[in-house]
């Protein structure tokens, strides 16, 4: 599947638009995490544990847009995008999306 931010992909032509594919995650904190991210706050530097959860975080929400794209008929994604919103305290949605195509070799 080729995904790329800009709304074309070099040497390919566009030759069906499928329209808007998504995908998302929403993520709490916990305890755990909470507690280390304290700890590391008072000494300074990355907060790892949160690094992390983000990090899996956006690999679901891409991995969810992919079969999205892939069940409408789309072999790549243009245009694609990252988005978070917070859904209550604690907690956010992280989304991935962009507009599902299918092209050909020039």
């Amino acid at each position: 599947m080729l995904i790329v931010t800009s709304d074309e992909i070099p040497r390919k032509k566009i030759v069906k638009v499928v329209g808007l594919v998504r995908g998302n995650t929403i993520r709490a904190r916990n305890i755990g995490r909470d507690i280390m991210a304290a700890m590391r706050n008072i000494a300074g530097g990355e907060i790892v544990e949160y690094t992390k959860m983000i990090a899996e975080s956006r690999e679901q929400a891409l991995d969810r847009m992919i079969s999205d794209a892939e069940s409408v008929g789309a072999n790549a994604v243009v245009g694609f995008r990252f988005t978070t919103s917070s859904m209550m305290d604690g907690a956010a949605e992280l989304l991935a999306y962009g507009t599902g195509v299918v092209v050909e070799d020039e």
